[in-house]
């Protein structure tokens, strides 16, 4: 069974050389294990929080996608999208506002440190305070209930925000769920084994110390800039180096094999020069980097194949998000086929009496290929298929549904999707969520 792994990347900055070690290539890494269902986005909402230049935000999302996609982010293998091309995202996040108590949002810690800076100050508590940043750990929440995640990649800082995303599906549940859990409670990961590299002068790599080193902005030459720029201790060439303590080992390190991070610790504690260290160091790192930071040129040089691949990834994600948001939509009562006023509603999946029947919808997509939609009743999107090159295979896939008994026969269940797959070919994958409507809707086709 898939695991559902979820994480956010806030676009308010150039990634650098912490931010690659500490989550990008980890996040990549796990990627590609058969058993994880990753969803990677971009939340330009949260950054909205943080920065009002539209100009930083606008080229934060192109370089902070095309560092992803030049590090090895698979788009085909991954969900990778925008916070803001999927509109269920602020929908869910109003929906659970209103069931979020006010004074679990006063302990939050960002809520709590800007008040305690205000005091300090001695001015309005909530001074500067916005809506944004009061609430951000419900957009957060947003984020990860909507696509049902299992497991959130988060630092210790996090860990309060994923807490209160857990009281708050909870909540959601208990208050709407009649006996079923709609949201999956999410569950903290932490990887111990993940880098946390230090900057230029020592304290962790962090933009808001300045003490970065570039990832792939500048080119080589800004990188090894920079490493040359980090503080050692005034031993001399020849003096034996403490390498446990030295900066330039622990970076060293989170870039080598076992083998060569042991031959740079014997020559370091063997007397060799901070500046001969500090070259085999920018080699050491341009060697995993140079092919990145080409690919990375021809991503931003081309926003056009950017934009193409979050679109791309946009509609994988909103196969899921968009009818997983009717259903939540009928569960708090917004209901589209009431019978009468004054008269009790629909039943969710049902089309009653005077509804439409289900229907597929067979359409020529914009790369000229050919899908076909699943509508329900209640004209919500069922499922999507994939692309054929031939409006045959797309019609021979639909007959096939319409066989009493073919879907079960078709379909498999991995994490929280059912892949339906014809000839050994996957033909369409729905959410877990809708597969009661799918199968409502299939048998309304063949009765």
């Amino acid at each position: 069974m898939n695991t559902r792994v979820l994480t956010g990347i806030t676009t308010t900055g150039t990634p650098h050389l912490g931010n690659y070690a500490g989550a990008i290539r980890p996040s990549i890494q796990a990627s590609t294990r058969p058993d994880v269902d990753a969803f990677y986005f971009m939340a330009d909402y949260h950054a909205l929080i943080k920065c009002e230049d539209p100009a930083r935000i606008a080229r934060s999302r192109v370089e902070i996608a095309a560092t992803w996609l030049a590090a090895g982010l698979d788009p085909e293998r991954v969900t990778f999208y925008r916070q803001s091309d999927i509109p269920e995202i602020p929908e869910l996040c109003w929906m659970l506002s209103c069931v979020t108590a006010k004074g679990l949002m006063n302990r939050a810690h960002a809520y709590k440190a800007a008040v305690d800076q205000n005091v300090a100050r001695h001015v309005d508590e909530d001074d500067g305070v916005t809506m944004g940043l009061f609430s951000y750990p419900v957009l957060m929440a947003a984020d990860i209930l909507l696509f049902n995640a299992d497991k959130v990649p988060v630092g210790r800082d996090q860990i309060q925000h994923l807490e209160m995303a857990r009281d708050i599906a909870q909540r959601f549940n208990h208050l709407y769920g009649q006996g079923q859990d709609l949201f999956v409670l999410p569950e903290v990961q932490i990887d111990e084994e993940v880098a946390t590299l230090p900057g230029l002068d020592g304290r962790k790599m962090s933009k808001s110390y300045d003490n970065t080193i570039p990832l792939f902005e500048g080119g080589a030459q800004a990188m090894r800039a920079a490493v040359m720029r980090i503080v050692t201790d005034s031993r001399g060439p020849g003096e034996p180096k403490d390498a446990e303590n030295s900066h330039l080992y622990t970076l060293y390190r989170a870039f080598a094999a076992p083998a060569e991070t042991a031959d740079f610790r014997r020559a370091l504690e063997e007397g060799l020069a901070w500046g001969e260290a500090k070259k085999r160091l920018c080699d050491r790192i341009d060697g995993e980097l140079a092919p990145m930071r080409d690919r990375y040129a021809e991503f931003m040089a081309r926003p056009e194949r950017i934009e193409d691949i979050l679109q791309a990834g946009a509609r994988k994600a909103r196969r899921l998000s968009a009818p997983f948001i009717e259903r939540l939509r009928v569960a708090v009562g917004f209901r589209r086929n009431v019978v009468a006023a004054g008269a009790a509603a629909v039943p969710a999946g049902d089309a009653g009496p005077k509804g439409k029947p289900a229907r597929f919808v067979s359409f020529r997509d914009e790369d000229g290929r050919f899908r076909f939609r699943l509508i329900g009743g209640d004209g919500a999107e069922l499922l999507l298929s994939e692309a054929f090159d031939d409006p045959k295979a797309a019609g021979t896939v639909i007959k096939a549904l319409q066989q009493p008994g073919a879907l079960q026969a078709m379909s498999r269940k991995e994490g929280g999707r059912v892949l339906v797959s014809l000839d050994e070919r996957l033909v369409c994958a729905y959410s877990v969520e809708v597969a009661g409507d799918v199968e409502q809707a299939l048998a309304s086709l063949n009765s």
